[in-house]
């Protein structure tokens, strides 16, 4: 409603301007203004209203009258405008070797330039240069915008798919992990029993909230949330993580957590966030692929030195490992596009006979 609105204004002012400015150009017909050309002249400046609908006919139509009809002067500068500014060069192209067809005739009768229809005539081709000049560059710009707000959603969306697998990857890898105990041990205890259940039923719950959350932000109108769930959700920070230790040491981890106490507590939220989703997919990856193996976590940095994020385990041989849960390699893609968004950069690999993810983020953001 309010893009209609703002058209019809746009569309009076033109209308008014264009009639303005054929009125006040009559002094230089250099001839007396008959009562067929002001009707005409006032047929197109209320056929501009048509220039949204019909912007390529409306310019052609006006062209031709002008060679006949003085005051269309101001209705086809802007007829030539919109075409220039809302359709394709190669129509603006054919309309604009249309607007100047009769400046080699001109040219050709050698015009003296002390007559008033030699002026107008000028005028009229300057008039045509910067129509199609300005529509050109709103053309050119719109065109610009139009792509800033497509990357913008473009990096919504691969935003978005990577909050996605960070937050459900770790919750669905440890119901994975019960579940597959509860699978391969059938012979465990009723207390045991419970306790993988229990831990099944906290994830599946938790999971099922975080989606719930991820949804909500593609409900709301854009700019209403954020990639984390909806707007004003508590966002993880790097104060969480001792918590997501404990989380995962619940599920049967073994981990070491080495954390520089004034880096924890003091970390900007957003390198804190980043150093979270670091941490959380290190867990995630460990759990899946070095199943019982002992996760070292280090966390350490201050404002002048940055912020250091390591999880390293030792590579477990060949036939430990287990069958790959789907999706395995994409959290770490997702990292790494995280951590350059960030401003930082992350490295993962085999470091002697471990396997170490690595780090490194700007204190500030």
């Amino acid at each position: 409603m309010r893009r209609v609105r703002k058209d019809i204004v746009a569309d009076i002012a033109v209308f008014l301007g264009a009639a303005a400015f054929s009125v006040l150009s009559v002094d230089g017909v250099g001839a007396t203004v008959g009562p067929v050309e002001q009707a005409v002249g006032a047929a197109a400046c209320a056929a501009l209203f048509l220039r949204r609908r019909w912007p390529v006919r409306l310019a052609v139509v006006l062209l031709v009258t002008g060679w006949f009809a003085h005051l269309v002067g101001g209705p086809t500068a802007v007829a030539v405008f919109t075409v220039a500014a809302y359709r394709p060069l190669r129509t603006t192209a054919w309309v604009a070797a249309l607007a100047f067809a009769p400046l080699p005739l001109f040219v050709a009768r050698g015009p003296d330039p002390d007559l008033p229809e030699t002026g107008s005539a000028m005028t009229f081709f300057v008039i045509m240069v910067g129509s199609i000049g300005w529509g050109l560059y709103v053309r050119s710009r719109r065109q610009l915008l139009a792509s800033y707000a497509e990357r913008g959603r473009r990096q919504a969306r691969e935003e978005m798919a990577r909050e996605m697998h960070d937050v459900l990857a770790h919750r669905l890898s440890l119901l994975s992990v019960h579940a597959g105990a509860l699978e391969f041990h059938p012979g465990a205890s009723p207390a045991e029993i419970e306790r993988a259940a229990a831990v099944i039923r906290e994830s599946a719950h938790q999971a099922l909230d975080d989606l719930r959350g991820i949804i909500g932000v593609l409900r709301e109108p854009d700019g209403a949330g954020t990639a984390d769930g909806a707007a004003g959700r508590p966002q993880p920070t790097l104060a969480d993580v001792p918590r997501l230790v404990e989380e995962s040491r619940d599920a049967g981890m073994r981990i070491v957590l080495e954390a520089d106490g004034t880096a924890v507590s003091a970390a900007p939220a957003a390198s804190g966030r980043t150093a979270y989703r670091i941490v959380q997919e290190g867990l995630t990856n460990a759990r899946k692929h070095a199943p019982g193996a002992e996760v070292t976590v280090r966390l350490a940095g201050g404002p002048a030195r940055g912020l250091t994020v390591e999880v390293s385990n030792p590579v477990p041989a060949a036939a430990a490992v287990v069958p790959a849960i789907p999706g395995a390699g994409q959290g770490l893609i997702g990292l790494t596009e995280r951590a350059s968004l960030a401003g930082g950069d992350l490295e993962h690999g085999r470091s002697g006979g471990d396997f170490r993810l690595r780090a490194w983020l700007p204190w500030a953001a």
